[in-house]
């Protein structure tokens, strides 16, 4: 018998659940183990003192009361998760318990003490609290931004909804699988069934949907859900959540509308501006094809006598036929560029020079220029529209020539990779002209722009914006440089090969 009391003892003594008998009606502590020591906090030193003595601050909680209570009835008390307020270290601080109060009953089954027990359980009170906080501002979260949520049990098909998902679908109450998916456009039905087999492989549900309202009112929604399987890899759960995307369908829609009538309207305003240009190129080429042509038959006729003035004025007039013929070609060069897909073709630059100095020979005698020119490798392009390029180029260096020295040309070439690694040929097209201050060196590809007055150098703006704009369809570039009365340098980056069969 000694041995089992000495046995029990250690049992009590070593468990990790705090245990303490009180016995009498001052609840005098019998036994306390140090797990229970160890919970009250106030030292080695309570065994013979009376409960209320060792803890004070439970006398306003009732606890003391409750142990009382099943002293004098016999009838054991359990609380669960209570709060309980204790002075640990002169602090009172607020714990959580699972507790008991459990009566003692002698052989005569006379109660002679009470027992408690007790759980610290504030970590897990903490946590819980913690998760419904989160559960809390979960849905509000949800029900603040229009969206609904749901939960499919697989085994029962019971759906749990919250938020705005019954408003969402227009209907109440509790639902079913098949009145959900009765709720969608026909039409859309499909894209869930492909949706929940795609769902299969990726455990993730995304699709959009209309919603048939009643009144037969249509409203767009944006479904996403996740599988949950269990330890096992079965699906046992289908959670997601609903959101109405209506306006935003709607928006998107008048966007795709408005989009559609600007690119239509640009379209127009585009065939208008190309049928303009053809106007401008045809129908006003015969009219100065004429004044060029009366204007040579009136200098012919032999029976007319012009005095100085008639000579001036008729000057003029062929000037102005000419001037309106170059503006014309200009404009129709300018405006279709980007219209017409060329095919890329290989392109020796060296013939294409040799052309271009055979289309010049009149300017190049008449100014007895001078063309240095080295030797160019071939590259890939439109070959109109490089000859078109490398024209305007090495016209304007005849062009802007000095009054007093004859114009020199010298082209050179080198090939480099640009920072994109590729291949690219790098022209430099230098002239001992007029010159180009700096400060315009960006200014003069701006479509009709003129540094100089047309009574000074013919022209009609449209030259070098033309450049800028066939060296960009062969994604290359063009940059001017030079010195005011010492020259100007054009250099003309290309690709030696290009990435599409047109350009």
């Amino acid at each position: 018998m000694y041995d089992n009391l000495i046995l029990l003892k250690d049992i009590v003594d070593n468990t990790p659940l705090p245990i303490a008998v009180y016995t009498g009606e001052e609840l005098r502590i019998a036994l306390a183990n140090p797990a229970m020591i160890k919970t009250w906090g106030k030292g080695e030193d309570v065994m013979g003192k009376n409960y209320l003595e060792i803890l004070p601050e439970i006398g306003n909680q009732l606890i003391f009361d409750q142990a009382l209570g099943v002293f004098k009835t016999g009838t054991a008390f359990h609380a669960k998760d209570k709060k309980v307020e204790l002075i640990i270290d002169g602090v009172l601080k607020t714990f959580y318990f699972n507790y008991s109060f459990i009566p003692l009953f002698d052989a005569q089954k006379n109660i002679y003490g009470v027992m408690n027990t007790g759980v610290d359980v504030t970590d897990l009170h903490q946590a819980r609290e913690q998760v419904q906080n989160s559960d809390h501002w979960l849905r509000m979260a949800v029900g603040s931004s229009g969206m609904g949520t749901y939960q499919i049990d697989l085994a029962s098909k019971k759906i749990t909804t919250c938020g705005n998902f019954n408003i969402i679908w227009s209907i109440e109450g509790e639902v079913t699988n098949e009145q959900l998916i009765a709720r969608l456009h026909p039409e859309d039905q499909k894209l869930r069934e492909e949706a929940h087999q795609q769902a299969q492989t990726t455990g993730k549900i995304s699709y959009e949907a209309r919603i048939v309202h009643d009144d037969g009112s249509l409203r767009w929604v944006k479904i996403d859900g996740k599988i949950i399987k269990d330890e096992n890899g079965n699906p046992t759960t289908i959670i997601g959540i609903v959101q109405d995307i209506h306006e935003q369908k709607a928006f998107e829609q008048e966007l795709k509308r408005q989009v559609a009538q600007n690119t239509e309207e640009l379209q127009r305003s585009n065939d208008d501006l190309l049928h303009f240009a053809g106007v401008v190129s045809h129908d006003l080429k015969e009219p100065v094809r004429k004044i060029k042509t009366f204007n040579s038959l009136l200098r012919g006729e032999l029976q007319t006598l012009f005095n100085e003035n008639a000579e001036k004025y008729l000057d003029k007039v062929d000037q102005s036929a000419q001037r309106m013929q170059t503006i014309i070609e200009g404009i129709l060069a300018y405006s279709t560029l980007d219209k017409r897909a060329q095919p890329v073709e290989k392109i020796n630059l060296d013939l294409v020079i040799e052309n271009i100095k055979t289309d010049l020979e009149l300017i190049i005698n008449e100014k007895g220029a001078i063309l240095v020119i080295s030797e160019l490798p071939q590259i890939q392009g439109a070959p109109i529209l490089i000859h078109q390029l490398f024209y305007n180029l090495i016209h304007n260096g005849l062009k802007f020539s000095k009054a007093d020295e004859p114009p020199r040309v010298i082209i050179t070439s080198t090939i480099i990779n640009n920072p994109q690694g590729i291949e690219v040929l790098e022209i430099k097209i230098k002239d001992n002209g007029i010159g180009l201050d700096p400060v315009f060196a960006e200014k003069i590809f701006t479509a009709f722009e003129r540094l100089h007055s047309k009574d000074e150098f013919e022209g009609n703006g449209l030259g070098l914006a033309l450049c800028r704009k066939i060296a960009k369809r062969h994604n290359g570039s063009i940059t001017a440089g030079g010195e005011k009365d010492n020259g100007a340098e054009f250099t003309v980056t290309l690709p030696l090969k290009q990435a599409d069969d047109y350009i």
